[in-house]
């Protein structure tokens, strides 16, 4: 997929991450940022595609309620701000949406359920219908349940596999980086990598960690292992951050382009 081809995306999967939709750890959750990423998934829909979105921040929206100004480390507590964010998470989405006349909807599911073959069919089958009846579906990993996935800071392999389910055209990750870099983008004489045409390419870049926010979990790391999933499975992948975003998804030369194999 070249850059004038991803304006033609029919089926497309949004992944926003924490650091986007919180800013510092302790903030409550950007409601700025919601309504901007809701403004361009709008615009698609006037489009006639159809968008799924992968949110993260359940975790990060449901710091400042409890009064916590770090991200808790131990597994309870992760859980319980979790419980707490992601009825804030959805509202503001719906609210967000329901602007634009788009319908939202909830879904909440795990590594499991994306896996086994028969959860997976009735994840599959519930997205289906939902596209059809012109909804936007608001997936989130279960945190307040799962185990393994919150550890991991999962929601980009999540995405990635939802991409894969639905069979999207494109799985874009909204990232606090506007690009891939063959290094720390912070470092002197990092360059942008624009296109990714295979993931062998990639071999001798430094690839770096978490992010500064403080409320992320993931890194460039499980993006890159999101990209390996969505393009192994023939979708195409953008990376970029929220500024960069509507351009980008324009075919305007920003973010870094996955090619599918």
């Amino acid at each position: 997929m070249n850059r004038n081809e991803l304006a033609n995306a029919k089926r497309v999967v949004i992944k926003v991450g924490s650091s986007t939709l919180t800013g510092n750890a302790g903030t409550s959750l950007d409601g700025q940022a919601v309504a901007k990423l809701v403004e361009i998934v709008a615009g698609l829909k006037k489009q006639n595609k159809e968008v799924i979105i992968v949110t993260s921040a359940a975790i990060a929206a449901g710091m400042a309620p409890l009064g916590l100004v770090q991200r808790p480390t131990d597994l309870a507590t992760q859980q319980a701000a979790a419980s707490v964010g992601q009825g804030l998470l959805i509202a503001k989405y719906t609210e967000e949406l329901n602007k634009h006349g788009v319908v939202a909807s909830q879904v909440l599911l795990t590594g499991d359920e994306v896996e086994d073959s028969v959860k997976r069919e009735n994840a599959q089958r519930t997205l289906f219908r939902l596209l059809e009846l012109k909804v936007v579906p608001i997936i989130n990993e279960n945190d307040s349940v799962v185990f393994d996935e919150i550890r991991m800071g999962d929601n980009d392999r999540l995405a990635a596999l939802v991409a894969k389910i639905v069979k999207a055209d494109l799985l874009v990750l909204v990232s606090d980086v506007d690009s891939l870099y063959d290094a720390p983008p912070s470092q002197v004489g990092a360059k942008r990598i624009p296109f990714v045409l295979s993931l062998d390419e990639l071999a001798d870049a430094k690839i770096g960690g978490v992010g500064t926010s403080g409320v992320g979990s993931g890194g460039m790391v499980t993006k890159i292992q999101a990209a390996q999933i969505a393009t192994s499975n023939g979708t195409a992948m953008l990376l970029t951050d929220l500024v960069s975003l509507k351009a980008a998804l324009s075919g305007e030369d920003l973010g870094t382009i996955f090619s599918a194999n």
